[in-house]
């Protein structure tokens, strides 16, 4: 009985093996990251390194807020090479400038785009909505044509769709009017790093996905498309960002 167990131990290591290559076949090829529950993204356009230090930041950041402000402020960080978007509630306009600052003294940080809003917290399920929104947003993305998804970050704020990334002047046109057109999102807010298409080509190892405008015909916009952050990284004065009117 020992040897027919040992036997049989083999050929069932051997499919186990071959199981494990056909599933890592058939998903996404991450890599084990940094902080709790981090990982690599091969298809995103940024170094695995700035992937790390992104996440690393996003991390630091929220930590110093919530160490300064407290129970008053509801802060969220997304980085993306080391510019970082602030989202969420605090009690006055000096916590939201507080906020700026202790963000831009983390090491790595390059600029704040602050959309902070001045208020209360709000309630679990405006949160829980904006997650399920976001889900939509990347489901959407992924299968859009010309869309590199994989390079594109998605925020979700009440209601409003920020979009991270690096990506050319059509990829961002091509993914801000497929954000648009979720139902519930109420505004899209571009945040992008505008590349090159040869850059694009470059950073993706092969020309798909890179088209050199966006065609006249995309599908009608529910939701208005801006572009967000200042010179300074902060919102334009306003209370928003200068509409980029999408054909």
């Amino acid at each position: 009985m020992i040897f027919k167990t040992r036997f049989n131990a083999i050929p069932l290591a051997a499919a186990l093996t071959a199981s494990a290559l056909m599933l890592s076949a058939c998903a996404p090829v991450v890599v084990g990251g940094a902080a709790a529950g981090a990982a690599v993204v091969v298809t995103d356009r940024r170094t695995s390194g700035t992937q790390l230090d992104d996440q690393n930041v996003n991390f630091k950041v929220e930590h110093v807020i919530s160490q300064k402000l407290g129970d008053a402020a509801h802060v969220s960080a997304n980085t993306y090479e080391g510019v970082v978007l602030l989202t969420g509630e605090v009690p006055n306009d000096a916590a939201k400038a507080q906020a700026t600052s202790l963000a831009q003294g983390v090491e790595k940080v390059k600029k704040v785009v602050n959309q902070l809003t001045i208020g209360p917290a709000v309630d679990f399920s405006v949160r829980s909505n904006d997650t399920w929104l976001s889900s939509k947003v990347r489901s959407e993305l992924l299968n859009t044509k010309y869309v590199p998804s994989g390079s594109i970050s998605v925020t979700t704020d009440k209601g409003v769709v920020y979009l991270q990334g690096k990506v050319t002047q059509a990829e961002g046109e091509y993914a801000a009017n497929a954000a648009a057109g979720i139902s519930g999102v109420t505004k899209v807010v571009k945040l992008f790093d505008i590349i090159s298409r040869d850059e694009a080509v470059r950073l993706s190892g092969s020309s798909s996905g890179t088209p050199a405008a966006a065609p006249a015909n995309s599908a009608p916009q529910r939701a208005p498309i801006e572009t967000g952050g200042g010179a300074d990284g902060a919102a334009p004065a306003g209370g928003g960002a200068q509409a980029i009117p999408i054909k």
